[in-house]
């Protein structure tokens, strides 16, 4: 009786039109190393993660030209505003796109998410003003909410063994977008003085002197956004079919799960937990508030490094290119994707070790 019990606990039902079903009987008969599904994660999240830290070579630069600083000592203060544009959309919108990768799929917010870099990343390289800038950057970081959900679709699509290989691989691409994205803002931005043999000062690059990095990184999402239309749904949707335990096979599985159940309490000395709140689960905040705090760390020294370096010796800065700050920035973010990448694997390990260890206590049950 024990054996057939947890025989029908192993046993998965699937639905037949459950986009989620169809993913993990895939999973089911998937052997080797998932290197399609590897390299679809790791372009969507470098797809996401350029645009964030492209700008800040040449912010400095794009605000001045708006001539919206009355005095050159003033630049930073706008360029702030500009900078965090972006993350205070995404601020506001997070769990808004949480909520709707819940409910509607991952693959929707996937979508909307590089559209919107598609467009808004192309309308801030073309910005005349200030306030142009603003909004578009806005607009890019508030429909731009695929992080959250891009983690989760990783751990849904691969295989429990390759779980912790697939949210390095988030992680991963993230800090590679740290190292290409200010690459291509400070060697691609101005052109037209950077390269005057292939770009003149009448063309399009000439009067749109940073227009050119944001349209390599829309080029890159466009076809990004292309690919995107094979991702597999991970999303389980039964929608109003009778559930499986609701068949004779659905009622002894159901009675196995009670008597397991029963016994779990018995040894645990409690009764069933009670759903907590969330402010109220301490592991769950403290790793939010170090995530913050991470963030906030890294943000900062982003922009704030990158206006300190590029102005004038006079004011206290280093009067660099926007090609030496990319330079800097692309190296400074090599070191760091190396240890987050790092750091990410052995966190990802620990939670896979501890999940292996919970279904091998269940399996004695």
């Amino acid at each position: 009786m024990a054996e057939a019990c947890r025989e029908g606990l192993l046993k998965k039902n699937f639905y037949e039109n459950c986009p989620g079903c169809k993913v993990d009987r895939y999973k089911e008969l998937q052997r080797g190393l998932p290197i399609r599904e590897l390299v679809s994660t790791w372009i969507v999240v470098l797809c996401t993660a350029l645009p964030i830290s492209s700008l800040f070579p040449f912010l400095y630069f794009m605000v001045r030209d708006f001539h919206i600083a009355k005095r050159e000592e003033d630049i930073g203060y706008y360029a702030g505003y500009v900078g965090s544009a972006f993350m205070f959309g995404r601020a506001l919108t997070s769990v808004f796109w949480g909520i709707v990768a819940d409910r509607y799929g991952r693959k929707p917010v996937i979508v909307i998410g590089i559209i919107a870099v598609v467009i808004f990343n192309t309308l801030f390289g073309l910005s005349v003003n200030f306030w142009m800038a603003i909004t578009t950057r806005f607009l890019l970081g508030s429909l731009n909410g695929l992080l959250g959900p891009i983690k989760a679709y990783a751990c849904e699509i691969f295989r429990d063994e390759y779980q912790a290989l697939g949210l390095s691989t988030v992680s991963t691409a993230w800090g590679i977008g740290l190292i290409v994205g200010p690459a291509l803002g400070g060697f691609l931005a101005q052109p037209a003085e950077k390269y005057p043999n292939l770009f003149s000062k009448e063309s399009l690059f000439g009067r749109f002197p940073y227009f050119l990095p944001c349209l390599a990184i829309s080029i890159f999402a466009l076809a990004v956004m292309i690919a995107t239309c094979w991702l597999p749904e991970t999303l389980h949707m039964h929608g109003e079919n009778v559930s499986p335990d609701d068949s004779e096979e659905g009622l002894e599985t159901g009675s196995c799960e009670s008597n397991v159940n029963e016994k779990t309490e018995q040894i645990e000395g409690r009764g069933p937990i009670a759903k907590e709140s969330l402010l109220k689960n301490w592991p769950l905040m403290s790793s939010i508030i170090v995530y913050c705090v991470f963030s906030l760390h890294d943000m900062a020294y982003t922009e704030i490094f990158s206006l300190w370096a590029v102005s004038p010796r006079s004011h206290g800065g280093l009067s660099y290119s926007t090609k030496d700050v990319g330079e800097v920035l692309a190296i400074s973010g090599n070191l760091a994707d190396g240890a987050l990448s790092g750091s990410s694997v052995l966190i990802s390990s620990r939670r896979l070790a501890d999940t292996s260890a919970d279904e091998a206590l269940w399996s004695v049950y």
